[in-house]
């Protein structure tokens, strides 16, 4: 059955409470936490959000479950790639840059393992969904 009780920030908070025991498996997938900081405010935001590896990198998608428009917090990173992101009770300084064509051709089957409604959020929209690259500082 799934899990329909850990979303936004009641995810984050228990992920951080419990060091990722709780949301960092969810859904037969992985969770990280990501913390931008936010283009206009200058305040951290937090998310909760799937991810997967490519060598040292970690990937996300930016996909807005197929909006016509990026998330915020994707816009976030390209304002200010300097990021920081929580993998179990881990706190990891990175620097985010948004993956080339050649980039998401390779990413992109390892992230549909993890979620396999990125193909249908892709085919929902006329933007092609960005794969962000996560690399630790």
């Amino acid at each position: 059955m799934p899990d329909n009780t850990l979303f936004g920030d009641e995810h984050v908070r228990q992920y951080e409470k419990t060091g990722g025991k709780v949301g960092h498996d969810w859904n037969g997938t992985h969770c990280l936490i990501l913390h931008t900081t936010g283009r206009k405010s200058g305040q951290i935001r937090k998310f909760p959000l799937i991810y997967g590896r490519d060598g040292d990198d970690y990937v996300i998608v930016a996909s807005k479950g197929g909006a016509p428009e990026d998330p915020g917090w994707y816009r976030n990173l390209v304002a200010n790639p300097d990021a920081k992101i929580q993998v179990w009770d881990q706190v990891i300084p990175v620097r985010a840059h948004t993956g080339t064509a050649q980039d998401k051709k390779r990413v992109w089957p390892t992230m549909t393992a993890e979620w396999r409604d990125y193909d249908k959020y892709q085919a929902a929209t006329k933007r092609d969904i960005p794969v962000v690259l996560l690399s630790p500082r």
